[in-house]
């Protein structure tokens, strides 16, 4: 009962910041979500240390609970290394391409698409990054992985926001032409086409957006 009251609250809250109902900087106070979903502060915290660890909000000392606000000139600074890190990557992973690998990723892209037909906004965005890291993994180097789930994550809250159901859907449909150009050992083709991929999705970012409110029983009404 207790997990599954945490997790009703860290999808409820999920959500609200998804779809712009709660602001970046927005206090979360534990009171107000007891009142608000009738439970004890103590299975609030529990959903809130969550939400944390998926960097959704930033837990303060003596402070509390924000939703964590992430500059766009942090995303645009991730992208700009990404790109980096993963021209080369993707050179290496042609280089050492096998069936299996490929299989795998394949499994991977057909996940993100379900995610995308089930209209599932934070699972798709959790696929459609993790294919990189799935990428590092496949190739057996554990630092590679951590360092771009790390990057990945940095700008993980922006994504969620700002990455429209079309940006998503163009997201998956170049992954799955990635994976062909690697299955075919096209190293230059792979590379060309996971740069693209990355400025496409950096691209695909809009900022316009409503005034979210700070009213928590508001915003989580909806």
């Amino acid at each position: 009962m207790e997990t599954s009251s945490t997790h009703h609250i860290v999808e409820s809250l999920t959500r609200a910041i998804v779809e712009h109902r709660l602001h970046p900087g927005a206090k979360l106070a534990e009171q107000k979500l007891a009142d608000h979903f009738g439970v004890s502060r103590t299975l609030v915290r529990q959903a809130l240390f969550q939400l944390a660890q998926n960097r959704l909000i930033r837990l303060e000392p003596a402070r509390g609970a924000f939703v964590a606000a992430p500059s766009v000139d942090e995303a645009r600074q991730v992208f700009a290394v990404r790109r980096m890190l993963e021209a080369e990557m993707t050179r290496a992973f042609v280089r050492q391409v096998t069936p299996a690998k490929i299989k795998a990723l394949r499994e991977h892209v057909a996940q993100e698409r379900q995610a995308l037909d089930n209209q599932d906004v934070p699972g798709r965005t959790e696929l459609l990054g993790d294919f990189h890291v799935r990428m590092a993994e496949l190739m057996g180097n554990q630092v590679l992985a951590e360092l771009l789930r790390e990057l990945i994550s940095r700008c993980a809250l922006i994504t969620l926001m700002y990455q429209s159901t079309n940006a998503a859907v163009h997201s998956n449909e170049e992954h799955a032409d990635i994976v062909r150009a690697l299955a075919a050992r096209d190293e230059e083709l792979a590379v060309r086409l996971m740069n693209e991929h990355l400025q496409h999705v950096e691209q695909g970012l809009t900022f316009d957006r409503k005034l979210p409110t700070s009213d928590i029983s508001m915003a989580l009404s909806s």
